[in-house]
């Protein structure tokens, strides 16, 4: 079958629904966060962390917000390699599921610097809400081409040193490749699906470059990463 990679899919996700709870979620949530461990995508977002920190004096404190958080993996990701360098993280996981947020605490309690909050990023109370960065990890390709705008421009607002964004590549490969994976993962019908709905309303870089340019962004960079991946890192500094 043709995979149309053209344009993005305005079809939208199973796990868009925030009042979704119990174990299928609780499984896709645990599954996502692995595939992402395995295929270097926590170490992609980390390493766009070190870029933005690298002028920063390792006794400030620095508060990290991780929008559409999930089960707070990235989180735990960001904290250990703080404890391992002695950098003083302070670490906020959001996510409009009640049910994810309460899974993403409860595999956090080792972790005194990892809060949670549970709100819709397109409210007020988070865009009252200042950090020094903001990390957007496979949450971005949710939102049609105006909430996109609507919240990079909140970010780009409210952050003091930079953003992080880790999207896929919207691509027949990764859709093909994907397929793959849900095999070798035995992952559930909700997974398989909004996995591949997740692929095709991904970006390529063109989309990002628009993104950059509609928000008048001078400091930024775009790079395709494996495995079919998107960096794009803006730094404020």
């Amino acid at each position: 079958m043709f995979i149309n990679t053209k344009f993005r899919s305005d079809e939208s996700e199973i796990m868009d629904d925030f009042a979704m709870e119990g174990e299928i979620l609780r499984d896709a949530l645990d599954k996502i966060a692995k595939i992402n461990q395995l295929l270097g995508g926590n170490q992609l977002t980390l390493r766009g962390v070190q870029e933005l920190i690298q002028k920063i004096p390792k006794a400030t404190t620095i508060t990290i917000v991780d929008v559409g958080c999930g089960n707070g993996d990235m989180l735990r990701t960001l904290a250990n390699y703080g404890l391992e360098n002695h950098l003083n993280f302070s670490l906020i996981g959001i996510d409009a599921n009640h049910f994810t947020i309460n899974h993403a605490q409860n595999l956090s309690n080792n972790y005194s610097n990892i809060s949670y909050r549970c709100e819709d990023i397109f409210d007020k109370a988070f865009a009252a809400l200042k950090y020094d960065i903001v990390l957007c990890t496979l949450t971005l390709h949710h939102f049609k081409e105006d909430k996109i705008l609507e919240l990079m421009s909140v970010f780009n607002t409210n952050s003091r040193v930079g953003i992080v964004i880790n999207d896929l590549h919207r691509s027949a490969i990764s859709y093909r490749l994907f397929q793959a994976l849900c095999f070798v993962f035995r992952l559930n019908s909700m997974s398989r699906e909004d996995g591949l709905v997740s692929i095709l309303r991904g970006f390529k870089k063109k989309e990002f470059i628009y993104f950059s340019k509609k928000l008048n962004l001078t400091h930024y960079k775009i790079q395709w990463k494996w495995a079919f991946r998107y960096q794009w890192i803006i730094s404020k500094l």
